[in-house]
């Protein structure tokens, strides 16, 4: 499910996945079909590691990210979830294609 809250996000962020709903800057961005496949992979994620433990092993991986590079955005495009959801979002079969624990490959920079 598709949910729209304009006042949500900070900076260029505009889209966010948190199991069973993809949150979405603005309706327009609903069109956005590499977005929202972008957003389809975190959620195959969050279920592969039934929710709660993604989201914990999320923001310890931010967190020591952020540390090794002394620099809180690049920790967070470095996170294993984001490294595979960014380098797959414009294949829009790699949610049925992709095997499970995929982002594992992704881990290490």
């Amino acid at each position: 499910m598709i949910l729209v809250f304009k006042h949500f996000f900070r900076k260029n962020y505009v889209g966010l996945s948190l199991w069973p709903f993809i949150i979405l800057k603005n309706d327009s961005l609903k069109n956005d079909v590499f977005l929202i496949n972008h957003e389809k992979i975190h959620l195959k994620q969050q279920l592969e590691l039934l929710v709660i433990p993604f989201y914990i092993f999320y923001l310890l991986e931010w967190i020591l990210k952020s540390i090794y590079y002394f620099d809180r955005y690049k920790g967070y495009q470095n996170i294993s979830f984001e490294r595979e959801a960014y380098l797959n979002e414009n294949n829009l079969d790699y949610t049925t294609e992709r095997t499970p624990f995929s982002f594992i490959k992704y881990l290490w920079v």
